[in-house]
């Protein structure tokens, strides 16, 4: 299975970046997907999830109205549509996956499947 996360760069406040990860190795419509960011010093910590046939999602509250998950299935790919950065959103991006619904699962670092290399996002004020 690999997860390849892109997308990822410097941006001022205020600004937009949109991530993108392609999945391969794995049934992508049976998974459910996950964004994860770790900053500098700090856990990994969860960011936005999208079910496996795109019809719930869950945020953490830090981004709620700022970041959009979204995913295609017939392109096997998972994508972060952030918007207003801000320099605390400054970390590395990780995807991501695991199998099933959203129900009952708790997404933390213990409780995916796979997880893809990071990209990462740097913030400007």
């Amino acid at each position: 299975v690999q997860l390849q996360a892109s997308g990822g760069g410097l941006v001022q406040a205020g600004g937009s970046l949109r991530l993108s990860c392609a999945a391969s190795g794995l049934t992508f419509s049976s998974y459910s997907m996950g964004w994860f960011r770790q900053a500098p010093g700090k856990e990994r910590e969860f960011v936005a999830a999208i079910a496996r046939n795109s019809g719930k999602t869950r945020y953490a509250d830090s981004v709620k109205g700022r970041f959009s998950i979204s995913r295609d299935n017939a392109e096997n790919t998972v994508y972060l549509e952030m918007n207003i950065l801000k320099p605390e959103d400054t970390a590395v991006y990780y995807c991501a996956a695991v199998w099933g619904t959203l129900q009952g699962k708790v997404l933390d670092q213990d409780g995916m499947d796979y997880w893809g290399k990071g990209t990462l996002v740097t913030v400007s004020s």
